[in-house]
């Protein structure tokens, strides 16, 4: 492995329900390669993977994220009869429905329409599944208390209901339970919003979808990173084909990071962090106690940013109920495109002969040149 010895390595994990197998196979693959995260931030089911990460013995980490997939796609078939996209689109919808009508094992179940549990459960009210089999999943599989220690930042985005503030948990700032987790997940009007400490939450990907602006956008940027940042829906894509594919490519828009936007912003940031640290370097004494110049000694570092983009790419059978569809088959194909994705990229020249960025940020979208299968989309 590529090492800078400057740097920590972050893991930013974008939400996108059962295609999140494919972080836990990207993740798979970076453990192999000697890889430890010292931060991970999640959003959804990226959230989930992170806690499962922070809260396991590094020895038991991946095994934990195996049990996790291996039980929410426990409840549907692992193959299917027949060839060609046509039937593997009729497997994916069927899978898809039946998952709809009778809920995720450890992760979901569908509420009971019946009027008179409302006033007992409001919650019932306002969302079409009950996901306590996710907290108990969470309360299985999660070492809260290895969490709480601090070992590994964890950062996790949600949305306050009432406000409409994204906020994040993060260990720095509070103590996480399965709550935490599960708020993070709350995407409506599937799951309801989850209660803490008075206020209710839900899935922070209806404000944004990548945790990135978290880890860029703030003013805690201390050292060199290193960020692996997994995405599950791709801003790229083709002209949709018929109302199966307009449905995938809409959630794929409103749903893909704006790693550019963000990477731009943060370059032109840095470049004037570094400007001030060199000005500060300059300053004869006398001004160095100047408040303006305690300003740009409070803003500015030389850190660089090191960014690995990994982005699933739709199989051209998948359409817009690929973020909801937990067969095995399906679970288990996400999980090796993820692990193949960052094998191509490890072993890459580029990667292989990278120094310290310059100016600021470097970013490597190294998977995406390798050639992939003619049943990708994009």
């Amino acid at each position: 492995m590529s090492t800078i010895p400057t740097e920590k390595t972050v893991l930013v994990f974008q939400g996108g329900g059962a295609l999140g197998a494919y972080q836990a196979g990207a993740y798979e693959a970076l453990h192999e390669a000697g890889i430890r995260p010292d931060w991970l931030a999640g959003i959804s089911i990226g959230s989930i993977n992170s806690a499962i990460i922070a809260g396991s013995p590094v020895d038991q980490r991946v095994d934990n994220l195996r049990i996790f997939w291996h039980r929410v796609s426990s409840g549907l078939p692992g193959h299917f009869l027949g060839n060609g996209n046509a039937m593997r689109k009729w497997f994916n919808e069927s899978s898809a429905f039946l998952g709809s009508l009778t809920g995720v094992p450890g992760f979901f179940t569908p509420r009971v329409f019946a009027p008179w549990n409302i006033p007992g459960d409001p919650m019932a009210a306002i969302s079409l599944y009950d996901t306590a089999p996710l907290q108990e999943t969470l309360a299985d599989l999660v070492d809260f208390d290895l969490i709480n220690s601090g070992a590994i930042r964890l950062s996790l985005g949600a949305v306050d209901v009432v406000s409409g503030n994204f906020n994040y948990f993060d260990n720095r700032d509070c103590a996480f339970s399965p709550k935490h987790v599960a708020a993070s997940g709350a995407l409506p009007p599937g799951f309801a919003p989850v209660e803490i400490d008075g206020r209710f939450y839900w899935d922070g990907g209806i404000v944004s979808n990548t945790p990135l602006q978290r880890i860029l956008g703030g003013s805690e940027l201390e050292t060199d990173l290193c960020i692996f940042q997994v995405d599950l829906f791709s801003a790229k894509g083709v002209l949709p084909k018929d109302v199966f594919d307009v449905d995938a490519r809409e959630k794929e828009i409103r749903f893909s990071s704006r790693t550019r936007l963000n990477t731009d912003q943060f370059r032109k940031l840095q470049s004037v962090r570094m400007a001030a640290k060199r000005l500060m370097e300059k300053l004869p004494p006398e001004l160095k106690d100047d408040p303006d110049a305690k300003l740009l000694e409070r803003i500015g570092n030389d850190c660089a940013v090191t960014m690995v983009h990994l982005i699933y790419r739709r199989a051209a059978y998948e359409t817009g109920s690929k973020d909801y569809e937990f067969s095995r088959l399906s679970v288990e194909e996400h999980w090796k495109a993820g692990h193949d994705d960052v094998v191509e990229t490890l072993k890459h020249p580029e990667w292989l002969n990278r120094t310290r960025p310059t100016n600021g940020i470097r970013i490597f979208d190294l998977a995406e040149q390798r050639l992939r299968g003619k049943n990708h989309e994009n």
